[in-house]
């Protein structure tokens, strides 16, 4: 599954078949940062704040006269904007997803699902989920995989999901994807898990094994959007995260084309 370099070019094999990484396109995932409230939020959080630094009667912001810009940034990991997030998120101790090693290009299957509707919920049954990710890949060749919820609403990514019951994995699907070799999730909705399921995180803790041997390396990325024009299939992901020793950091998903 590590790609190699041949005089220049990454090749990635996957099922036993070598293809190579088109450097030059690139799809990015990310929902960016945005003081205000343009951007998309969830968990009853406000909206980010971007605010010049003010001392001693020095303003950073050159437009008021300050030589530089120089800003505070106020802003939730998991409420605002595209993020990455490890066990840290769900266990007594906050481990950093900084401390997680992930690789430069790894290989990734997007899928596109529909949820089903049961009730007032909107949920992403396991079955399905199985069906789909085996239907396009071998047990261990996924390392990550991105799910686009259907039908892809651009809106989402402005959106305001607080109190909105978003669209959830039921946890079975998790614990196959776990067991399918899956290390890395990447979905567009702010959560795997139901917005309110009394703290249960069934989805989150099957994912990560917490009840059993706990899958360190493992991480789920939330508020992505994936463009129409990418197809459901093969790609070279190349997961940027930020640097912040926490359970969850600001990151940036760029997805590489596949050539024969």
């Amino acid at each position: 599954m590590n790609p190699l370099v041949m005089m220049g070019t990454l090749i990635m094999a996957i099922g036993g078949v070598e293809r190579q990484v088109d450097l030059e396109q690139r799809y990015d995932l990310s929902l960016p940062l945005v003081a205000g409230a343009e951007g998309p939020s969830a968990w009853y959080v406000g909206p980010p704040r971007m605010e010049p630094v003010r001392a001693n009667g020095w303003v950073g912001a050159v437009a008021e006269g300050g030589s530089v810009n120089f800003r505070d940034v106020f802003f939730n990991p998991h409420g605002h904007g595209t993020h990455t997030e490890c066990v840290g998120h769900i266990t007594e101790v906050v481990h950093s997803v900084n401390e997680v090693v992930l690789p430069t290009f790894m290989p990734a299957l997007v899928i596109s699902l529909e949820p089903e509707v049961r009730g007032e919920d909107r949920v992403f049954p396991a079955a399905a989920l199985r069906e789909r990710v085996e239907s396009l890949a071998q047990k261990g060749q996924a390392v990550a995989l991105v799910v686009r919820t259907l039908p892809n609403d651009p809106a989402k990514q402005l959106k305001n999901w607080s109190n909105t019951n978003p669209t959830y994995f039921e946890a079975e699907g998790l614990a196959f994807l776990a067991d399918f070799g899956v290390d890395h999730l990447l979905v567009d909705l702010p959560s795997v898990d139901r917005e309110e399921d009394g703290g249960a995180l069934a989805a989150h803790r099957a994912f990560w094994q917490v009840d059993g041997l706990v899958r360190m390396q493992a991480t789920i990325t939330e508020f992505t959007f994936v463009p129409d024009e990418v197809s459901d299939g093969w790609y070279a992901l190349n997961l940027q995260t930020a640097a912040f020793v926490n359970d969850a950091t600001p990151s940036r998903p760029l997805l590489h084309p596949l050539k024969p």
